[in-house]
């Protein structure tokens, strides 16, 4: 692991905060990235946009992998390697009424607004304006900068990375997510399982409701059974406890007036530190067995096609992650907070999952949140984010590049 950091704040340094011109151009690439839909799956028009705004700013190296993921590459290729992760996708626009529609992108009172500005098209334009700094600033890097752009976060976290770092050879030695943080530096968040589970009755007429099994009702003993489950879950001082909750319900009869022999319930697992997905899903089983009810569990599989026609295919199963708080990364990044905004960040963890569950939960590379926007507003009607934490963000991202890379 690389010594932090090798950019000196007491030496002469180049000014990575943004000019007015760049706050302008980012504010355009921002909007345009709201206006352009990208749903999951469906994030090739966001990319084909990403990739040119890239080119724009001055860098050379653009790709995009099998996968749809954005690239584009800072440095000199030797020396540490310092990953900056934003997701293209978003959710689809939630139901209600949205001040303005969710992919027209108004601009009021310094506040942008729709589907996607906090999350997270707010620091994916930021670090793109990061990048086109420091190379208007001619830092002198040491290492790599990589910027990457990743598809389906949204339905299915890590698993874009996963691919990138596993088939492309790259090995960061840090990871900066930029999902919204209100401009404070998260250091981890639970883990999540999604679980499938079939409860199985018998059907009869509902004239006759003795003759049959009732699969709905042998369901309602076990989300009963889970809310008592609840109680008894492990809780860490830092990520908070675990948590269970039944998300869907479906079930299965002949008609509308006969007895359901399917019942099927999806359920939301929150993992803290120290729990696994086996011995959730044997909490489960437990439930179901005190019960005396036929049902089987199983972990649900996240299927798609990218838009570039790769298959993602994956349990729904996502590790729980915390780094250090005395961390050399978390120092360095609270240090950059400071030098931009004039006060330290706190620190502290999502409540909701990211791409961290691979990078750091499996790959075990150092990894932070840092981003604008308040994550309360992400998947609702109040999307929005503060356009001066925008351009705040991408003078941080620019500096805590500058400060880990950059030569002596």
């Amino acid at each position: 692991m690389p010594s932090l950091p090798l950019f000196s704040l007491s030496d002469p340094r180049p000014d990575l905060a943004l000019s007015l011109h760049e706050q302008a151009d980012l504010t355009r690439f921002l909007q345009a990235l709201v206006q352009t839909p990208s749903y999951p799956t469906q994030e090739g028009d966001v990319a084909a946009l990403v990739q040119a705004e890239l080119r724009r700013v001055g860098i050379r190296d653009v790709w995009v992998d099998r996968v749809g993921n954005v690239l584009a590459r800072l440095g000199s290729g030797s020396g540490p390697v310092l990953l900056y992760d934003a997701h293209m996708d978003t959710v689809y626009p939630a139901e209600g009424d949205w001040p303005y529609p969710p992919h027209a992108a108004v601009v009021e009172d310094g506040v942008l607004y729709g589907l996607g500005a906090c999350d997270m098209k707010g620091s994916l334009a930021a670090m793109v304006y990061a990048a086109r700094r420091l190379i208007e600033a001619h830092v002198d890097f040491g290492g790599t900068l990589l910027l990457a752009f990743v598809v389906q976060e949204e339905p299915c976290e890590g698993y874009a990375l996963r691919a990138l770092i596993e088939e492309s050879g790259i090995h960061p030695d840090w990871v900066v997510l930029g999902e919204p943080s209100e401009m404070q530096i998260k250091r981890g968040h639970r883990g999540r399982v999604l679980f499938k589970v079939t409860v199985r009755g018998k059907s009869s007429h509902g004239a006759s409701p003795e003759l049959g099994e009732n699969a709905i009702a042998g369901a309602a003993r076990l989300v009963f059974g889970l809310d008592l489950l609840a109680a008894d879950l492990p809780d860490d001082p830092f990520l908070g406890p675990g948590t269970v909750a039944v998300t869907h319900i479906e079930s299965r009869a002949p008609s509308l007036n006969a007895i359901p022999d399917v019942c099927t319930l999806y359920i939301d697992r929150r993992l803290t530190l120290g729990e696994t997905p086996t011995r959730a899903q044997a909490q489960i089983e437990s439930v179901i067995e005190r019960e005396g009810l036929r049902a089987e569990v199983e972990i649900a599989e996240y299927r798609a096609c990218s838009y570039t026609g790769y298959e993602f295919r994956t349990r729904e199963a996502f590790s729980a992650w915390a780094l250090e708080e005395d961390h050399t990364l978390i120092q360095t990044l609270s240090t950059a907070v400071r030098v931009v905004r004039g006060q330290s960040p706190a620190v502290g963890r999502w409540s909701f999952s990211t791409d961290g569950v691979y990078s750091m939960g499996e790959a075990h590379i150092p990894t932070v949140g840092f981003g604008p926007g308040n994550p309360e507003y992400a998947h609702t009607i109040h999307e929005s984010v503060l356009l001066n934490d925008v351009f705040e963000a991408a003078h941080i991202y620019a500096l805590l590049a500058a400060m880990l890379l950059s030569k002596r």
